[in-house]
């Protein structure tokens, strides 16, 4: 413990916005001890940011690269455990006062129900945790005096636009806004010859490449409304999305007399992030100010569900509960894989969704944990299923991640 720094634990440090959180941390030492980083597979990024940051703990999927990592630490003189797998990463969840919840996917759930289980402070980018098990993410939440701040940009503008983070009785709708990705105005006959290059080229924002291909789909914004209604407890039909291709508005709350607060910003994950960092005070992000006069205008549309069928499925999710909306996460995470591996075109991903979505299965009030998993199982199983009976698009070259 070093005197009054609030300890903190980054899960999926060497991905987007793990490093856009160390970017942050390391403008502000005096404010945070970093006590544990976890990673996937990116071994060498993980040792310079043990290197630069000193960690109690590094956590890593596999044994062999837990041993590789070690090795180099020790040759380092560096005192940091290493470990690995599931229960590493949930010790490592728990490991400091604040947790930053960043893995992709599925994979951060049960890391990030540990963080609330343990009553720890959850900055939550890992959308996932929500979609897949709202009920009973917010019922942990509660129970165990755990805060929940959300790191998305668009969740994280709405927190900051409500009072406190929570929707009174005032508030008449959230409105999220979406850039509309790298295809907006893209002819929509051209798109199942689209390249995982190209869905993953974002106009405006940096990130991984599975989070880019769910913004080029608008499946992001899709999880994106799941998550505001447990966040946010709202009720489906108050809950609207609006394309906004600057991406300056984050996100809206319109309220009953009309007023509607918006959060502005430049696109960078280093405003939210160090939003929830100092929360419920203010600190430096290092994002440049946002220039008014060189904003040249900004500009809405309604989405076009026609163009944006993942959207459209999300939408349809939202008003379905916990079975459909795990259904939806589990069988996009599998497209999304065989589109970046040039097994499926780029529209295959909203017709694989769709079809597994016709067999969700029915979770029971009260359900948990293992219930949620076995659908998620379920899915996927079937959507790899669906996916081998495609014909193949032919070979496309897919980028090193």
């Amino acid at each position: 413990m070093s005197g009054s720094r609030e300890r903190l634990s980054i899960l999926g440090s060497t991905g987007s916005i793990g490093t856009s959180t160390l970017d942050v941390v390391a403008r502000h030492p005096e404010r945070f001890e970093v006590v544990a980083l976890t990673a996937h597979r990116r071994i060498d990024r993980l040792y310079e940011q043990c290197l630069a940051f000193r960690p109690a703990l590094a956590v890593v999927d596999a044994a062999a690269d837990a041993e590789r990592l070690a090795r180099r630490l020790r040759e380092a003189r560096l005192p940091t455990e290493v470990a690995h797998g599931p229960e590493a990463l949930c010790d490592a969840a728990c490991a400091g006062d604040a947790v930053v919840a960043a893995i992709v996917g599925a994979a951060g759930l049960a890391s990030s129900l540990a963080a609330a289980r343990a009553g720890r402070k959850i900055l939550l980018a890992n959308k996932e945790a929500l979609v897949m098990s709202g009920a009973l993410f917010m019922r942990t939440v509660a129970e165990h005096g755990a805060t929940l701040l959300p790191l998305d940009s668009e969740h994280n503008a709405i927190f900051q636009c409500l009072d406190g983070g929570k929707a009174s009785g005032g508030v008449e709708r959230l409105i999220l806004t979406a850039s509309g990705g790298p295809f907006l105005h893209r002819d929509l006959d051209s798109l199942d010859e689209v390249t995982p290059d190209e869905a993953c080229a974002h106009p405006n924002w940096v990130m991984g490449r599975k989070i880019s291909v769910d913004s080029a789909t608008m499946m992001n914004k899709a999880l994106e409304v799941i998550e505001a209604r447990w966040l946010f407890d709202v009720p489906p039909e108050r809950i609207e999305v609006v394309i906004h291709p600057q991406s300056v508005i984050h996100s809206m709350v319109a309220y009953a007399d009309q007023s509607v607060l918006a959060q502005l910003g430049n696109p960078d994950m280093r405003t939210p992030i160090a939003h929830a960092l100092a929360w419920p005070g203010r600190m430096a992000s290092g994002v440049a100010p946002l220039d008014f006069t060189r904003l040249s205008g900004l500009s809405f549309l309604a989405p076009d569900l026609a163009r944006f069928p993942c959207l459209r499925l999300g939408l349809q999710v939202l008003r379905e509960g916990c079975a459909a909306s795990v259904t939806l996460n589990a069988a996009n995470e599998v497209a999304v894989d065989a589109f970046l591996q040039g097994q499926v075109r780029f529209t295959a991903i909203a017709a694989v969704v769709e079809e597994v979505l016709q067999h969700a299965p029915v979770l029971a009030p009260g359900h948990l944990l293992d219930d949620i998993l076995a659908a998620d199982a379920h899915a996927r199983a079937l959507a790899r299923h669906l996916i081998r009976r495609l014909p193949a698009p032919g070979i496309r070259r897919v980028a090193a991640h």
